[in-house]
Parts: C-alpha cells; sequence; structure tokens
C-alpha cells in the first residue's frame, strides 16, 4: 500500500513542478518528484521509470544548484559592496591630463568610466564623485543614448573604461553585472529626486 502511496506522491509533486511561476521553485520540485519516482520504481520493479529518474536527478539537481547560485550573485550585485569581479576584469586605465573634460551633455555614450582616484564634477547638478565611482552609464540606458551630465576631472584624476561592446556583452550575459546596473541606475535616480527635492525648497 505505501508503495503506491510513494508513486502518488511522486505524480502530485510532477503535477506541482509543472504549475510553478519560477524556475527555483519547479527544481526544487522536480528534485523531490525524481526521488519518489526513483524510491516507486525500484520498491515496485518499473525499471524505465528508475532509469528515467536515475538520470533526471543529477541534472535537477545541477540545475538547482546553479538558479541558487545566480540567486546568491545577483543579490550581492549591489554597488555599495563594490564591483562586480567581471567588470574589474574589462576596466582599462586610460591617460587624462588634470582638469580635463571628459565628456559634455549631449556627447554620443560610446564608454562607462571607473574613477580610480580623485574627483570627477558633474557640473549640471554640482555634484562631486569620489574615487571607487562608476559613471557615464545612464546614457547607455536612454534612446538617445548621448549624455546626459557634462564631467570634469578637478584636479589629477585615475580614471578607467569599459567599451560599449563590452558593457553590453556583461549586461545581457551576467546576471550579477545586470542587477548591479540597474541597483546603480536607481541609486542614480533617487539621488536625483534628492537634489531636485532640495532645489525646490
Amino acid at each position: 500500500m505505501y508503495v503506491e502511496l510513494i508513486g502518488w506522491l511522486a505524480a502530485l509533486l510532477t503535477l506541482i513542478a509543472y504549475s510553478m511561476k519560477t524556475m527555483l521553485l519547479l527544481r526544487i520540485a522536480a528534485v523531490a518528484a525524481n526521488l519518489c519516482f526513483i524510491s516507486y520504481g525500484s520498491l515496485s520493479g518499473v525499471m524505465p521509470m528508475l532509469a528515467l529518474h536515475i538520470v533526471l536527478l543529477p541534472l535537477n539537481s545541477f540545475r538547482l544548484v546553479q538558479i541558487l547560485k545566480t540567486t546568491s550573485q545577483v543579490r550581492a550585485a549591489s554597488p555599495a559592496q563594490g564591483l562586480p569581479a567581471d567588470l574589474v576584469s574589462f576596466l582599462k586605465p586610460i591617460s587624462v591630463a588634470p582638469d580635463a573634460l571628459l565628456f559634455r551633455r549631449g556627447d554620443l555614450a560610446d564608454k562607462i568610466y571607473y574613477l580610480k582616484s580623485g574627483t570627477v564634477l558633474l557640473e549640471e547638478i554640482e555634484t562631486h564623485l569620489k574615487a571607487g565611482e562608476i559613471f557615464g552609464e545612464v546614457a547607455f540606458f536612454s534612446d538617445s543614448r548621448k549624455r546626459t551630465l557634462t564631467a570634469r576631472c578637478l584636479g589629477k584624476c585615475e580614471i578607467a573604461t569599459i567599451s560599449e561592446a563590452e558593457f553590453t556583452s556583461l549586461y545581457y550575459q551576467n546576471p550579477e553585472f545586470g542587477f548591479f546596473m540597474l541597483r546603480l541606475l536607481a541609486r542614480r535616480l533617487e539621488q536625483n529626486a534628492a537634489l531636485i527635492t532640495e532645489g525646490a525648497k
């Protein structure tokens, strides 16, 4: 009798897996169903079922581990936690003169900037960027792909950049980097909203 119950439980878990809206819950239910079907197949002597779920179990387990790893990376992808490792590997130092103009408002965007040392002024909003900050990313998400602000070095700065092609590749292929950029954009919007509110007082 208990063998039949295991079989029905396996069938129920399979139904639940197919009804899940997220891949994480789907894989968890699928792994549980595989384990039940393996038990049912071995106890009832149904060899094709046993063989099928012995093959499916490591596959579903592997996918589950991948999802958990990606979820962990995405949750950690915060600008406050530093740069994603993949982004660091693409950054290339460039030579800039003291007080150099990096780009003007309205210029076409061709790269994203990372300030390694020094201070950069965003002129229109009178905001000073310090070492460790990324800037110039907003233009990549606009329809016009044009700079929304003017950026100028104050004194001597060390700057690194990532090209448009490398940025696009990272954004679409790396979930950690993609969520890092989305959170960075959200932080920029919050900062701009705060400046507007303060200016209206």
